[in-house]
């Protein structure tokens, strides 16, 4: 199978790629299945949050190389169609409600850098290459450079875009990437002090967060954001999770979601 997905009794499902002799590049069966996966994680009331990871010494190589060649013989739409299919990809792991933890165990190029940018928290492997290969292909990291931009900023593009240079860890930590470093013997460790980090915030409380960010940074009108702002945390300030929240910080007990 080309991927696995694993739940917890605390509702942490791990998805790992799993093409480990192909560097977890993704093919369009790939995409479709990661896709309805995803999907079907979106509607499961159980899950709290995703790890990401790939199976192997490497997390994701980007596109399948072979794939991509057989590319040549396809129509204009048939192209179009690929490109949409991986951009609909990014855009319901960006978009999924719950927190989408990057667990990099090894190298993420081209498309798999584009993944990590789609990752709410990212923990990468010291010994990780992280690049953006395209243009040394002759092609360019045009589906994930909404995605990626919106991560690392204008600047840092241009200066991985152009080159397609390599990006050491340290400083893809820098850049905004990368959130924690790690070792590979360490990995398994540090990955669940952030997921038991993440569990101990509020179910719903995560969902709206998320929410929360996405529409701040879209609305520029300063005064409809303070006007949601305000609405949003009066509201939830007398929901049933806030008001369980508070109560058992009073009470110096574990809110009932621990």
């Amino acid at each position: 199978m080309n991927f696995k997905c694993e739940i917890d009794s605390r509702g942490v499902a791990t998805v790992t790629l799993n093409r480990p002799e192909l560097h977890n590049a993704f093919n369009d069966e790939l995409i479709k299945d990661l896709i309805k996966c995803f999907g079907d994680l979106e509607i499961n009331k159980n899950v709290r949050l995703v790890v990401l990871t790939g199976e192997g010494k490497s997390f994701c190589a980007g596109a399948d190389l072979n794939w991509m060649k057989a590319m040549k013989d396809y129509s204009h739409a048939e192209n179009l169609k690929d490109s949409q299919n991986l951009a609909e990809l990014f855009t319901v792991i960006n978009q999924f409600s719950r927190p989408v933890i990057g667990k990099i165990n090894g190298s993420a190029l081209g498309g798999g850098a584009g993944l990590v940018a789609c990752c709410d928290y990212v923990v990468a492997v010291e010994s990780a290459v992280i690049a953006f290969t395209e243009v040394r292909l002759g092609l360019l990291p045009a589906v994930i450079s909404p995605f990626v931009i919106a991560k690392i900023g204008e600047s840092h593009a241009r200066a991985s875009f152009l080159s397609g240079a390599k990006i050491p860890v340290a400083r893809a930590f820098v850049m905004g990437l990368v959130h924690q470093v790690s070792t590979s013997e360490r990995l398994n460790q540090d990955i669940e002090v952030v997921v038991s980090d993440f569990l101990l915030a509020g179910p719903q409380a995560t969902i709206l967060c998320k929410e929360l960010i996405k529409k701040v940074v879209s609305d520029k009108d300063v005064k409809k954001s303070r006007d949601y702002t305000c609405e949003t945390i009066s509201k939830v300030r007398s929901s049933t999770e806030g008001q369980e929240g508070m109560s058992a910080l009073l009470e110096k007990r574990k809110a009932s979601w621990y």
